[in-house]
């Protein structure tokens, strides 16, 4: 249920900062023309940091209702509160979302032990298919091979959204449970795929959803070399969406296709002009713009 390709979805702002329901609406529909696998609102490309929690719910809600059971809907529902991941997981559980991704707990850098209960908790509580995410580049820690293993006999514990790029600890992973593996990075999908993972949270396909859906599709099917030059076509846009801070640079990209206006909330802001014209070029020599 949970492999292909998922959208890390963006959160649309107007120029006053407020949520763009509208435009939020419009990409909905993109993605589901377009063949995205499932729609992921609310993560860290939807700037879910800087979300109050009612709007993370109103998000939620609102991304359930306009899918309406088309494709899954997985809701970052993730924090460093147990408390308030357990908040955010019980709702997208009465909205009904098809399942809760949560980051591994940040700045306070809990251990082995304490990932466990955090997650543990959350799972006994809220019957819901759960993802972990595991992000060391915005967590500050690690999540251990061995510490998924563990959560991976927990029975709603389902997948894990993997972004520590390392092919080993993917490696491990697989080869100490059958827990479903996601890429969280765009750059090393393809490698996953090879090593036994299932698809990908992908940033990448805010931009372009067909061409992200192809990549793993073909690779699934047997398609090696397909999915191989779809890798190497888009390898440029790869680096290029991670220019500056995620989700910066997508922002910009879906600016600039007239799909959305490229507005952030601070502590985010806009591209330098100096990235930016690298992007440019790269969305140019795609097509894209």
């Amino acid at each position: 249920m949970f492999e292909g390709s998922s959208v890390a979805l963006v959160t649309p702002f107007d120029k006053n900062g407020n949520i763009d329901f509208k435009t939020l609406d419009n990409l909905i529909e993109f993605h589901i023309q377009e063949k995205t696998d499932g729609i992921v609102p609310c993560g860290c490309t939807g700037e879910a940091a800087t979300l109050k929690h009612e709007e993370q719910k109103k998000i939620i809600e609102f991304v359930v209702g306009k899918v309406k059971g088309r494709v899954p809907v997985i809701a970052g529902a993730g924090s460093n509160s147990t408390e308030e991941a357990l908040d955010l997981t019980s709702f997208a559980k009465k909205a009904g979302a098809d399942a809760a991704l949560l980051i591994t707990p940040y700045y306070n850098k809990p251990t082995p032990k304490g990932q466990f209960l955090h997650y543990q908790k959350i799972a006994e509580e809220v019957d819901i298919p759960i993802i972990l995410y595991n992000v060391p580049s915005r967590t500050g820690t690690n999540m251990l091979p061995e510490t998924i293993a563990k959560l991976s006999k927990i029975r709603n514990i389902v997948a894990v959204k993997e972004a520590n790029p390392s092919l080993d600890q993917v490696s491990k992973i697989i080869s100490l449970c059958d827990i479903t593996v996601l890429s969280g990075n765009d750059s090393v999908t393809l490698p996953i795929l090879s090593v036994g993972g299932k698809g990908v949270i992908s940033v990448v396909a805010n931009v372009v959803p067909r061409k992200i859906h192809d990549l793993v599709h073909n690779f699934k099917e047997g398609k090696l070399e397909e999915a191989r030059e779809i890798h190497y076509e888009l390898y440029p846009l790869f680096e290029a969406l991670f220019y500056e801070t995620n989700p910066i640079p997508v922002k910009e990209s879906l600016a600039l296709m007239g799909k959305i206006q490229p507005n952030l909330r601070l502590p985010l802001c806009r591209m330098g002009d100096e990235s930016k014209e690298k992007l440019v070029r790269i969305l140019k020599d795609l097509k894209l713009i």
